[in-house]
């Protein structure tokens, strides 16, 4: 009896995990970043309920998992219903990542809605974007400090540089005013670890406080060996079925040599 327990546990184990896996292949995700430096905390309502609470200026939530639908997301003050500062109806489809930004000075603040490429990183590379939300700040280029490549280009606020694909290591760098050698904010000692993709958020005020400031997110991780491509969803799930498949092979010969000892 004990080894039948054990065995019809693998086969619910296994078909749990099968279950969630089918599960997150149809879902979306969500995270919100508070950019706006004159606005308070804040709560990020998802239909009429708390989904993020006290989040602070700078600060960048976990994701948040959804079913693919239209949401209406309102931003109030910490522990309040009101003032509504934002609201907008979110559209959200299917395995697709999603980031939401409060942008702009609290009298005009703003939702800029990004679509997040959180895929593996090649061997030996890492993937970094930038994303400009200060306000005051003119368009600015991001390059690599010393004589260094320019990454991204004339990127004015709230504009998005494409995901770049680098290689891993530790870069100082360098946010300038669009087409100058002038730079308005160094940025020593960036860690860019492999198979990791990142967002540098430009936060801040360049001409006031808070000063302009770079704010790293590490948006997706994964190992420093990945599997050949070919459907990681799938795959997972053939996994799970296959362990399931054993599980029932393994429980259907158990119970036949049970009922043969029982026969004797």
């Amino acid at each position: 009896m004990k080894r039948l327990f054990i065995v019809s546990t693998v086969l619910v184990l296994s078909l749990m995990f099968a279950s969630s896996v089918l599960a997150d292949a149809h879902e979306a995700r969500v995270r919100v970043v508070h950019a706006s430096p004159d606005a308070p905390a804040v709560d990020v309502w998802v239909d009429g309920a708390v989904a993020f609470s006290n989040a602070p200026f700078t600060g960048i939530t976990d994701y948040a998992k959804l079913e693919p639908a239209t949401y209406n997301i309102q931003v109030t003050p910490t522990g309040a219903t009101e003032p509504v500062v934002i609201e907008a109806d979110l559209p959200l489809e299917t395995k697709t990542d999603y980031t939401v930004v409060a942008v702009g000075m609290l009298e005009n603040i703003e939702p800029l809605v990004l679509v997040d490429n959180n895929s593996a990183p090649a061997a030996g590379k890492a993937h970094v974007r930038f994303v400009h939300a200060s306000p005051d700040a003119p368009a600015v280029d991001i390059a690599v400090a010393n004589g260094g490549p320019v990454l991204f280009s004339n990127v004015e606020f709230k504009g998005v540089g494409d995901y770049l694909p680098v290689d891993a290591g530790t870069y100082d760098l360098e946010v300038r005013l669009a087409g100058t050698e002038t730079v308005a904010l160094s940025v020593p000692g960036v860690a860019l670890e492999e198979g990791t993709v990142y967002t540098v958020f430009a936060m801040g005020l360049a001409g006031g406080e808070p000063a302009l400031q770079a704010v790293p997110s590490v948006d997706a991780s994964y190992p420093a060996t990945m599997p050949e491509t070919g459907g990681e969803v799938g795959s997972l799930w053939l996994l799970a079925v296959v362990g399931a498949g054993l599980a029932l092979i393994a429980a259907g010969l158990f119970l036949g040599r049970s009922a043969g000892v029982t026969r004797r």
